[in-house]
């Protein structure tokens, strides 16, 4: 009842009443439509208001990102979510593949990009190489929400052009004034009318980790900013891990009173009770702290003699240890389900699959992971791009129409290693009714297996050229095929 309801009741309870009635099944109605929308006694309890995405995540942000790194670096139920991710998304990387109209021009590119990525060429601070970056941005990016990645251009190493991985904390969220006229900051992010970013004010922590530099402002040009947007208002990040946090919280805690309990029924004491004869005559024990018992606690064989007329009463409580199996698999099955993985993903544990099981998990675990496979992907194409400019105005690759034709020059792929299969034989099998029945090419079969298939096809025809010189047909051998059929 509200402030009105309440004085009326005080001068005529049962016209309040009648209120409060009418007003109830008036929500009734308006609710009656859709279950969930109901606000009687079950759903009394569950408030809940639409606000613009920045509303709802500037005030939770930071706390949720705190909690997540807690986990990060607590749990090993969090790191198992963690490494999943990583091993499929990145893995052992991308391997690039020009595709200019120059096969030279090609190679002399990849060449150079495969100098370009070792630490010393391409990370700002020289300690990673391109691919560990991009495990750490994968990571960042599920536990923290998101990662910047700013262009640095400098003198130092083979391009003028290097990477810095900044965390998402020195966005400096406390800067109101934008720095064009006409654009507004969101959370330290400046945006014009349309939403888009054009700028980010950046307070970075100095070298001895605690103390912060002077704001300033780098264009969105300069900047990649790796996040996955949900919602049409949001313009910042919000940790992946949000929708799990709480379990992940509840099964840790669980495991660690279930191994307490554990550790004190294996440990055998003894207690000596002393009876009400001995206060009186001999054996009685003197100590300076006769009422207490140092610590508390128990260890293997410990022998305590007890205060006269006290006794021991041991809360006991059943079922933890009988009930972890079950609860534990029951939360990790939940757990996956609240990231879009699979239970066998994030345990490791195959015990109850067999091949047809394993491989629609497979098959479903791809199609998550592929979501941030395209995050990732998007994010080497831009770094390629730059890669591409600044190698042209270096003079470190001569193509004089670059500027005229840039899309033709930044032609490329990405081939990532090949996933391993769980029986063979069958993909083998699979593989090759692919090709006869022309649901599959040899093309996308390659690229499957991590492999360029120009490159393999060359690979198949020095092998057995190779084995012709030597007399022997390893065409026929490896490939059923009859390579010495054009020699007669």
């Amino acid at each position: 009842m509200n402030w009105l309801d309440n004085i009326i009741g005080f001068f005529s309870p049962a016209w309040a009443y009648k209120r409060q009635a009418f007003r109830t099944g008036l929500d009734e109605i308006r609710s009656g439509y859709y279950d969930s929308a109901d606000s009687s006694r079950m759903n009394r309890n569950w408030t809940a208001n639409n606000a613009p995405a920045v509303m709802t995540d500037s005030f939770s942000r930071d706390n949720i990102r705190a909690r997540a790194r807690d986990l990060e670096r607590n749990s090993d139920i969090m790191n198992a979510i963690l490494s999943a991710y990583n091993r499929n998304v990145v893995g052992e990387g991308f391997t690039l593949q020009a595709r200019t109209d120059n096969e030279e021009l090609n190679n002399k590119i990849e060449e150079l990009w495969r100098v370009w990525t070792k630490k010393k060429n391409c990370d700002i601070s020289k300690n990673q190489n391109l691919i560990q970056m991009l495990r750490m941005i994968e990571r960042r990016k599920r536990v923290d929400g998101g990662v910047l990645i700013q262009k640095c251009y400098t003198d130092d190493g083979v391009l003028p052009l290097k990477l810095s991985c900044l965390e998402v904390d020195e966005i400096d969220k406390d800067v109101m004034s934008p720095h064009y006229e006409g654009n507004k900051v969101v959370d330290g992010v400046e945006v014009n009318e349309y939403g888009a970013a054009v700028g980010y004010h950046i307070r970075r922590y100095s070298k001895d980790g605690y103390l912060l530099e002077e704001p300033h402002f780098v264009k969105a040009e300069d900047m990649i900013f790796v996040f996955s947007k949900t919602r049409p208002s949001q313009v910042r990040e919000m940790s992946d891990l949000n929708p799990t946090l709480l379990r992940v919280r509840d099964i840790t805690e669980f495991m660690t009173a279930v191994s307490v309990k554990q550790r004190i029924e294996a440990c055998m004491s003894v207690f000596i009770k002393k009876g009400a004869a001995d206060e009186l005559g001999r054996g009685i024990v003197k100590s300076n702290n006769q009422a207490g018992y140092d610590g508390k606690l128990l260890s293997p064989g410990m022998i305590k003699v007890l205060n006269p007329g006290e006794s021991i009463d041991v809360v006991n409580p059943n079922g933890q240890a009988a009930d972890a199996t079950s609860y534990i698999k029951l939360q990790n099955q939940l757990l996956g389900a609240g990231q879009g993985l699979s239970y066998e993903a994030t345990t490791r544990d195959m015990s109850q699959t067999n091949y047809s099981s394993a491989r629609q998990g497979l098959i479903e675990d791809n199609l998550t992971y592929a979501e941030d496979r395209q995050l990732l992907g998007d994010l080497v194409d831009e770094i390629y791009e730059a890669f591409i400019t600044c190698a042209v105005l270096s003079k470190k690759l001569d193509i004089t129409d670059f500027l005229e034709n840039k899309e033709k020059y930044f032609k490329h792929e990405w081939i990532q290693a090949g996933r391993r299969w769980i029986d063979p034989l069958k993909e083998a099998s699979a593989m090759r009714l692919g090709m006869a029945s022309g649901q599959k090419t040899f093309k996308q079969i390659a690229a499957e297996n991590g492999k360029d298939w120009r490159e393999q096809i060359e690979d198949m025809a020095e092998v057995i050229a190779y084995g012709n010189d030597l007399g022997i047909d390893l065409g026929h051998i490896l490939y059923g095929i009859d390579s010495r059929r054009e020699n007669g």
